[in-house]
């Protein structure tokens, strides 16, 4: 009995942590900072700060995630989406998640210091960004996504950080290009969630409708994804730069985006949205990989 009891308890433990931190959320951004790592190493590739830096970036953002739903545990249990979640659900109690999340914030800090003081500041900022002023915003304006892009970007110039330990041009750009994709990505998120988040009470649309507005916007910032991604193109971001060849592909595959943000305009529906979602996801992944192709194939 008190084996089976054990085993139990370790399968609730282990799918709270999973829900609790977003595993896949966390493993994507944990993504972003390896193709930064990737993009930013000179000579051969250190597997142990790599390991490093996806084990304490995972932290981080696990923090983050537990920090966010221990806020909003209330409003997260009014909405479809979020209801299931531990600490609405009553799977896991408020101060094991505080718990959690410390251990996650002091793990990941110490972590990130390791590798370099530089990578675990922007580490740091991003978890006081995202837990401090987004999360309490999202109530209160449209311009939490603003906000929240912020903590969102740093994790792709983090990896380049972490492997230079120098922030200059390179990482900037890397920093600008999640930024400004970010803003299609969550109110794309936020059109096809309107009703469930309205329940919730959080405001997520840059004018609060699922209108023509709304649309023109996620258009304009669409572009400015896409044209900020070519900018290593240019040649005038230092070491960070990618060949007419992959600068042509990355054109592609912004005109796919652009494509489906018109589409949102058009049609106006749920549908569209999430597509555009998904769009976003392939667009930021595929522009990863090919900057990081780019660099050791030429």
């Amino acid at each position: 009995m008190s084996s089976t009891s054990s085993q139990t308890l370790s399968a609730s433990f282990v799918r709270n942590f999973v829900e609790i931190t977003k595993i896949r959320l966390s493993i994507s951004v944990v993504f972003s900072s390896v193709a930064g790592y990737l993009l930013g190493v000179e000579g051969p590739i250190d597997f142990f700060i790599l390991l490093l830096l996806c084990v304490g970036g995972y932290c981080m953002v696990g923090a983050s995630n537990v920090y966010n739903q221990i806020i909003e545990r209330d409003l997260d249990a009014k909405m479809e989406r979020t209801k299931n979640r531990p600490l609405p659900a009553g799977r896991m109690g408020v101060t094991s998640a505080f718990v959690l999340a410390s251990v996650l914030t002091l793990l990941g800090i110490g972590i990130l210091y390791v590798i370099n003081p530089q990578t675990a500041m922007f580490g740091a900022i991003s978890i006081f960004m995202y837990v401090s002023l987004y999360t309490p915003l999202k109530t209160k304006t449209p311009l939490s996504v603003f906000v929240g892009a912020f903590p969102g970007a740093i994790p792709f110039m983090l990896g380049w950080v972490a492997a230079t330990n120098d922030f200059g041009i390179e990482p900037g750009t890397l920093f600008m290009i999640q930024f400004f994709w970010q803003f299609p990505h969550f109110w794309a998120i936020g059109w096809f969630l309107f009703e469930d988040y309205k329940r919730g009470g959080f405001l997520m649309l840059p004018n609060g409708r699922r209108d023509k507005g709304t649309a023109i916007q996620v258009i304009l910032y669409c572009i400015w994804t896409v044209l900020a991604s070519l900018i290593p193109a240019a040649g005038v971001t230092g070491r960070f730069f990618v060949t007419p060849i992959s600068a042509i592909i990355i054109l592609g595959l912004g005109i796919w985006l652009i494509y489906h943000a018109v589409k949102l305009y058009n049609l106006k529906t749920d549908k569209a949205a999430r597509r555009l979602m998904l769009v976003s996801v392939t667009y930021i992944t595929l522009l990863q990989i090919i900057y990081v192709a780019d660099k050791f194939i030429r």
